[in-house]
């Protein structure tokens, strides 16, 4: 079916070339427009040079094109893929180096030593908040796909405020049960779960394999390798000792990045300081570095690769679906294709038990021309709901509080509500010397700094 996708932040070239990958991979799509759309020229320019190539050498339909006009992007679309971050990586690492002045370190909560800081945020709430009401009024029927981050506050935010609009949260974090299998032994195949929670903090506490139980294969796979794998394992590594003591305590498996630093490196009492980290063979600075240079070294060969004729851009770009969640969404709602596919949705219908009806949920959804049907899930422990409420679902209502109300005072309980808090002259230090650099200049005035 030819239909519009329209890809926000295309320039990153990594959510770029995984979608035409996948769009290449997807027959039922062959005859679609894409158009990217960034502010960087030449990222964009890469992007769209080596996904042209791609479909070139896959001898696929693809009619894409470029734009660094947004209107231009949103005209006549179907389906707006949103993958924006606002600033790069500079703002996280210059904020990072004066919260650690203030005392603040990883291991706290997201709205601080991590990528979902507060002065992070505040960038992505608004200009996610400027692409919805853009599609409102440019392309009211299209569906929103939020990929950028926060996807947990942002869909909240979103799906409060504008009900009628179709706009859905996506994130992969749930794909780390197929490492999970490897590890094991196990056929991806004949496992089936349930992994409910809220965005970064998923829990699996169904685990069958072909049809029965396997919490006791887990148990097994723990008793007998555990502790050659821990002695082997990288660092923040996703069934590593930490992640395997949460799954002992409580009794269900912290999944993607509920456990590893992208998750804001739940729960503290790991993290109080570097020694005890390492007792747990836990490094947050050392993964997020990782992270760091990853990213950078994909879109520096993507930027080289677009423009040698030498290089074969399918081996670069590889031959399977990415995993990513987005065009089998795509091909689902428009060409009725019905599969499972976890999405981030307000739990308005009580999808997962036990929290608000009007907060963000990720769970699987049945997916077809009929539209995005969350499944309801089975409950999870009380214990886990305590930590949810405590340390994800209090701070981002104070986050989303404080950003409605244009409200410092607000922002610095926030900043009150990090474990790494001791004082609200710390607090306030922190918040005044971020708010006081000279490109914040916005948010200081929006939370009427003085």
């Amino acid at each position: 079916m030819a239909v519009k996708i329209s890809i926000l932040g295309a320039g990153s070239g990594i959510f770029s070339l995984n979608m035409i990958r996948d769009l290449c991979l997807t027959e039922n799509l062959q005859d679609s427009a894409i158009c990217f759309m960034d502010i960087d020229e030449k990222r964009l320019d890469a992007s769209y040079t080596l996904c042209m190539r791609l479909a070139k050498q896959m001898g696929i339909r693809l009619n894409i094109s470029k734009t660094t006009s947004r209107e231009e992007a949103l005209t006549g679309a179907d389906f707006v893929a949103n993958t924006i971050l606002i600033g790069g990586y500079r703002g996280w690492k210059e904020g990072w180096s004066i919260a650690k002045k203030w005392g603040y370190r990883m291991g706290g909560s997201m709205h601080i030593m991590h990528d979902e800081a507060f002065w992070i945020n505040f960038y992505q709430l608004r200009m996610i908040e400027d692409v919805q009401l853009d599609i409102k009024r440019i392309c009211p029927n299209a569906w929103y796909l939020l990929v950028s981050n926060p996807v947990m506050a942002a869909t909240t935010y979103l799906r409060r405020k504008y009900p009628e609009m179709k706009m859905v949260g996506l994130c992969h974090g749930t794909g780390m049960i197929r490492t999970m299998a490897k590890t094991m032994g196990l056929d991806i195949g004949k496992v089936s779960c349930e992994i409910p929670g809220i965005n970064h903090f998923v829990w699996m506490n169904e685990f069958y394999y072909e049809g029965k139980n396997a919490f006791p294969l887990l148990d097994k796979w723990l008793e007998e390798h555990g502790e050659e794998y821990f002695a082997n394992c990288e660092y923040s590594d996703g069934m590593g000792p930490k992640p395997m003591d949460l799954y002992r305590r409580y009794g269900v498996m912290p999944i993607g990045d509920t456990a590893n630093p992208g998750g804001g490196a739940w729960g503290y009492p790991y993290h109080s300081d570097r020694e005890v980290e390492e007792s747990w063979k836990e490094d947050p600075d050392t993964w997020f570095n990782k992270y760091f240079d990853m990213s950078a070294d994909r879109v520096k060969e993507i930027e080289q690769a677009a423009y040698d004729e030498a290089k074969d851009v399918l081996a670069l770009a590889g031959k399977e679906h990415s995993g990513e969640p987005m065009i089998p969404l795509i091909e689902s709602l428009a060409c009725g294709v019905e599969r499972n596919i976890v999405v981030n949705v307000l739990n308005d219908h009580g999808y997962v038990p036990g929290f608000p009806l009007d907060f963000e949920v990720e769970v699987p959804a049945f997916c077809g021309r009929h539209g995005i049907q969350p499944v309801v899930m089975n409950p999870l422990p009380r214990a886990i709901l305590a930590h949810a409420y405590h340390d994800r679902i209090a701070p981002v209502e104070m986050e989303l509080a404080a950003f409605d109300a244009h409200d410092k005072n607000l922002l610095v309980d926030l900043v009150m509500m990090d474990p790494r808090s001791k004082s609200l002259e710390q607090a306030e230090g922190l918040v005044n010397e971020i708010l006081g650099l000279p490109y914040h200049s916005e948010m200081k005035e929006w939370y009427g700094g003085k």
